[in-house]
């Protein structure tokens, strides 16, 4: 049977996109339980610890979610606006307001596209012709593959201690 309502069902797949569906890694279980000693460890070889791709996935996020609701939007600073400063967290729960922070902003994306009235094919006003559809796709793709570096970067250092 042809479907009835194909605006509902992109609306349906973004969501379970954004939320790691399929093969994708989802956000709570790849950040979850890593011990904050390692938070901002850097498996040798790689460039990144934990840590920074998890400010990294947040900033970013934030600029897209900002970029597809404010009219007043401002284009950030290539790589500086995108990438933490500090190579660790900082003590004092800064990995779990992180975290807060990037559930925040994913929901915040996951009740735009949701919601029956936001047109997913309307072109961004403040943009250059980008649309929400266009601007679900690239967090999902930027999250996931981000996802899959922590992913890494776990394995690495999973291994390491074991070797200790």
């Amino acid at each position: 049977m042809p479907n009835q309502d194909p605006e509902a069902d992109t609306r349906k797949w973004l969501l379970w996109l954004l939320d790691g569906g399929g093969a994708h890694a989802k956000f709570d279980e790849v950040v979850g339980g890593l011990p904050a000693a390692l938070q901002g460890a850097k498996p040798t070889g790689l460039p990144y610890s934990a840590w920074q791709l998890l400010e990294h996935m947040r900033l970013a996020q934030a600029d897209i979610l900002e970029f597809s609701t404010n009219a007043q939007y401002q284009e950030r600073e290539w790589p500086a606006d995108y990438w933490p400063k500090d190579e660790k967290p900082r003590a004092g729960g800064t990995w779990d307001e992180s975290v807060r922070a990037f559930r925040a902003d994913l929901r915040g994306m996951q009740d735009l596209i949701a919601n029956p009235r936001t047109d997913l094919h309307a072109a961004i006003p403040w943009g250059n012709g980008q649309t929400l559809l266009r601007e679900a796709l690239l967090l999902a793709d930027h999250n996931a593959y981000h996802l899959g570096e922590i992913v890494l970067v776990r394995r690495l250092l999973d291994a390491w201690q074991r070797a200790r």
